[in-house]
């Protein structure tokens, strides 16, 4: 299959062709034609003559071409799921479960097309504000460079294409090197549904030279963002004036405490840290277990991640299949080596061969080892002791990051002292930072990025407030 880039309503060739390969055996997947910073401009134009009509379309209409999309989404599921397991490396069940959440962002950002509203600003409560009426209406900002990762390549893109039309914006989107077939044929739906031409630009290539050129752009309003803190750091600081939403991962953390419910909170902890080979912003990779049931849980821990069978993306029972290249295996692997020789015990996994590598465990990771200090992005989880809250609560907030956190325990004075006192920007109780529902607010602090994602909460990013005074 080749698939052509989307600029300006239509299907056209790039400036170059590069094969998109399967990540658990190199095969070749698709052929996609891929841009330059000179056609990154080009979509930007194409997208300031779009956003005339954007602005023009009723919240009805916006709507309705979202609902369209979401249609068309359900009914090619299998096909998109196939191409996301193919191009990420993502099992087929946990690409299928995208799909359906794809399916749901696009129904929330249809839900705020139609409630997007102002509101009336009491100017006569000053007594020289007699006399006025004041409103403030939502307009589009502009044009929204949206740059996404491999790792959800069409809900990661929904959750900024969107919002972003839904407000009456247009788009420029250049996705992940990696994964740029669930763009394209996003993209498709898009034209099919009868998007307005330019509302919606779709430029692959390399990242570094289009995403900045996006960046820089004057007549780019806003940047979204989703990707690691020296690409967003960097972004953010050539972007001037304009608005940017950075989502920058984290290493998520998770409290077991001695009144844990262990058959609850095991299996939870393994899927958390081992899904999509822990290549999920919020997998868990920190696990501080108090000591009373630290010996346990180690144990149950280990089993869970050695029972996951590991395969093909595109077949069916693979639990676990590969990370995204094998540079990244590489690097999870040396850090495991740097962990156990600082002191941590490897209790099960670690196994790499090329881009595949077994669910590992380890225990007593030194705070300061690259394992537990920054974000792995592997199929990885360390697992330290505590010996009270206070402690368990200082473990997790020793961090440069703070995405989502999570507590096990069926004490609610605990469970809400750690959700008050952690650092982090969604915090858990029973359950693992790994969960995320697709309206809920969604971002961080610290390393983790600014501004939050879900629909409602994009919306108001994407969109500008006007006051208008009416002299009556």
């Amino acid at each position: 299959m080749e698939f052509q880039l989307f600029l300006g309503g239509s299907f056209r060739d790039g400036v170059a062709v590069r094969d998109v390969r399967v990540p658990y055996d190199g095969t070749v997947f698709a052929r996609v034609h891929i841009g330059d910073a000179a056609m990154v401009g080009e979509a930007v134009a194409a997208a300031r003559k779009g956003l005339i009509v954007m602005r023009g379309l009723t919240r009805a209409r916006r709507a309705e071409i979202l609902l369209e999309v979401r249609r068309r989404l359900l009914e090619d599921s299998e096909r998109m799921a196939v191409a996301i397991a193919s191009e990420c490396g993502k099992p087929l069940r946990e690409a299928q479960l995208e799909v359906s959440r794809g399916a749901g962002t696009l129904l929330f950002s249809a839900q705020e097309a139609l409630a997007l509203a102002g509101e009336e600003v009491p100017v006569d409560a000053s007594a020289h504000g007699a006399g006025r009426m004041g409103m403030v209406i939502r307009e589009p900002l502009g044009v929204i460079g949206a740059i996404t990762p491999f790792n959800f390549p069409l809900n990661l893109s929904l959750h900024k294409i969107g919002p972003a039309l839904a407000g009456g914006n247009a788009v420029v989107h250049k996705p992940a090197s990696a994964t740029p077939v669930s763009a394209l044929l996003l993209a498709s739906y898009f034209a099919e549904a009868g998007l307005p031409e330019g509302a919606l630009n779709v430029v692959p290539g390399p990242g570094a030279e289009l995403g900045e050129a996006l960046a820089r752009h004057p007549d780019v309003a806003m940047i979204t963002f989703t990707g690691s803190p020296e690409v967003g750091v960097r972004l953010r600081e050539i972007a001037g004036l304009k608005r940017v939403t950075l989502e920058l991962g984290s290493n998520s953390a998770v409290i077991v405490e001695a009144d844990a419910d262990l058959d609850v909170a095991v299996p939870l902890c393994v899927s958390g840290a081992f899904a999509h080979s822990g290549q999920v912003c919020i997998s868990v990779q920190r696990i501080f277990v108090h000591s009373s049931l630290f010996g346990e849980f180690v144990e149950r821990m280990a089993a869970g991640a050695g029972a996951l069978r590991q395969g093909p993306p595109v077949e069916e029972a693979t639990q676990v299949s590969s990370l995204i290249n094998e540079g990244e295996a590489v690097r999870v692997a040396s850090w495991i080596d740097e962990a156990v020789g600082a002191g941590a015990r490897l209790v099960t996994g670690g196994e790499r061969e090329g881009t595949r590598m077994r669910p590992a465990v380890l225990t007593d990771v030194p705070a300061a080892a690259k394992l537990l200090a920054k974000e792995a992005f592997g199929p990885v989880a360390g697992v330290n002791r505590f010996g009270d809250l206070d402690e368990a609560i200082g473990m997790v907030n020793d961090s440069d990051y703070g995405l989502q956190a999570s507590i096990f325990t069926r004490d609610i004075g605990k469970a809400f002292r750690a959700a008050r006192e952690v650092e982090v920007g969604g915090f858990m109780i029973n359950d693992v930072p790994q969960f995320r529902a697709d309206q809920m607010p969604y971002g961080g602090v610290k390393l983790s990025g600014t501004g939050r994602e879900g629909p409602h909460y994009a919306i108001e990013e994407m969109t500008e407030r006007k006051l208008i005074i009416w002299r009556v």
